[in-house]
């Protein structure tokens, strides 16, 4: 018996957890039953993107029984996701203790992975996790289940195919995908792309950046820089810009104060991640649109990144209306009437939910229902990004504009930031990706039945294989009274 505070997993490698990951599968049975009828070149479940939310739907279906599954990534192996990518926070704003993408194993989560490695001593001390860290816990994550992610991988074009899908490919050795499920599990931007302010559009590119886009910091040393917004990305890539060198980096922030409650985080809760899709329209809307008109605030350590710069400085009320060149300069102007001379600009205006802005769908992307056209709140609630984001089924798949018009619009399930209006936060931040692939996957389980009913039908009707052979029994006759005997 173990008679110490400390975990028998504790700094015995990962060798031992996954061995402890492996057999806790074991006893669960995993992966489920294969039970999906297969059909002759057709994949069940494509999976579009292979981050944390790709991979923890992949687990949540195989644990299910549904594994002919491709998943599918444009990025290079190990560079899934934002985290080496645009994300430049030094640590996650999620509390270390989050499960995360574990799926309910305990082995799987990244405080196992972190405490096989160093022990619980040096997890005690850790205060967030950094950002390259959780990547690397990510690729073991994938290691570690035998995730099949194929890199290189983009889906250009979707259309349907008799009751089946076409994905149109570029990177895979055949040129198209039959499936019968799409899983957009495609993170921040996934039904959407990065928020380009038409101030903004008519400058030329080499003076500006979007936060997602990749930077070259070091050609910034020695420029006045000015950042547009404060939310989390505008906050890390003026840090970025700092510890580079720039001669002086300028927030310039719409709002009159700095937002400093992290709102949606003060209610979290498995209430809430249950919940909230069962909630009316009035009510979702309302939780959404105050979480966004208050807006999240960088994190506390973010932030000090930057102000502990003395060529840092933060201007308030100060709404950009227009940004014009100046020769080698650009000035940015406000409405207030005040301007500001920069070398460049670093938009941190974040992303916009728009389907149309996803070249896979075609032209049928403007044929997906938004909010804004089902439901129209009251004056003082009214937000345009909100009303553009997927009005979607209880299942994640998308809904159409007009019923009967784009019926395989639900074959295509949104797992991703876009399903947050509807659904809630369950499907691209960390807190609720687990219980989010759970609902997920038991949804598409549920329609992969339904379709194949003749075919389990058929299958009950022809299974012949007896629990019994007749020898645990011997029939014997039923002793009668004797004659003038009462029974």
């Amino acid at each position: 018996m173990h008679t110490n505070d400390t975990s028998p997993i504790d700094a015995q490698g990962l060798e031992a957890l996954e061995a402890r990951l492996h057999e806790d599968l074991d006893f669960l049975c995993y992966p489920g039953k294969d039970w999906v009828p297969a059909r002759e070149g057709v994949t069940d479940v494509v999976i579009i993107g292979g981050g944390m939310c790709g991979m923890v739907a992949w687990l949540g279906l195989q644990t299910g029984g549904v594994r002919n599954i491709r998943v599918l990534d444009r990025s290079p192996e190990g560079l899934e996701g934002p985290w080496l990518n645009y994300a430049r926070m030094e640590t996650l704003r999620s509390p270390k203790t989050l499960t995360g993408p574990a799926f309910g194993l305990g082995p799987l989560t990244f405080q196992a992975w972190y405490r096989a490695q160093h022990g619980a001593e040096a997890w005690e001390k850790m205060d967030k996790i950094p950002r390259p860290m959780w990547m690397e816990y990510l690729r073991w994550y994938r290691k570690a289940l035998n995730v099949p992610v194929e890199n290189g991988v983009s889906v250009d074009k979707v259309e349907p195919e008799g009751d089946l899908l076409r994905l149109t490919v570029s990177g895979a050795e055949e040129g198209t995908i039959l499936c019968r499920k799409l899983v957009f599990a495609t993170g921040r931007d996934g039904t959407g792309g990065p928020n380009i302010p038409g101030f903004i559009k008519d400058l030329p590119r080499r003076f500006w950046a979007h936060s997602a886009d990749e930077i070259d910091f070091d050609a910034l040393k020695g420029k006045r820089v000015a950042v547009i917004g404060v939310g989390a990305s505008a906050v890390d890539n003026a840090a970025e810009a700092l510890e580079h060198g720039a001669a002086e980096v300028r927030h310039v922030i719409r709002r009159k104060e700095m937002p400093t409650i992290n709102k949606m985080m003060g209610i979290g809760s498995f209430g809430f991640t249950a919940g909230f899709a069962d909630l009316p329209d009035e009510w979702r809307w309302r939780f959404m649109q105050y979480s966004f008109a208050t807006q999240t605030p960088p994190p506390h350590g973010s932030t000090l990144r930057v102000s502990r710069h003395k060529n840092a400085h933060f201007h308030f009320g100060k709404a950009t209306t227009k940004i014009e060149q100046r020769g080698d300069e650009v000035e940015v102007h406000f409405a207030d009437g005040t301007s500001y001379v920069a070398d460049f600009v670093i938009l941190g205006t974040g992303f916009v939910i728009d389907p149309m802005a996803r070249t896979e769908f075609g032209d049928v992307a403007g044929k997906i229902l938004l909010w804004q056209d089902v439901y129209t709140p009251p004056e003082d609630e009214q937000n345009a990004d909100l009303g553009r984001f997927p009005y979607l089924n209880p299942d994640f798949t998308f809904r159409e504009k007009v019923p009967g018009e784009v019926p395989w619009l639900s074959k295509v399930y949104c797992f991703n930031y876009g399903a947050s209006a509807s659904l809630g936060k369950v499907s691209g931040d960390i807190p609720g990706v687990s219980e989010g692939a759970a609902w997920l996957s038991r949804a598409m389980a549920a329609t992969l039945y339904a379709e194949d009913l003749e075919t389990h039908w058929q299958d009950m009707l022809n299974y012949e294989t007896p629990e019994l052979d007749g020898s645990e029994w011997e029939p014997t006759p039923l002793p009668q009274p004797a004659e003038g005997q009462v029974a």
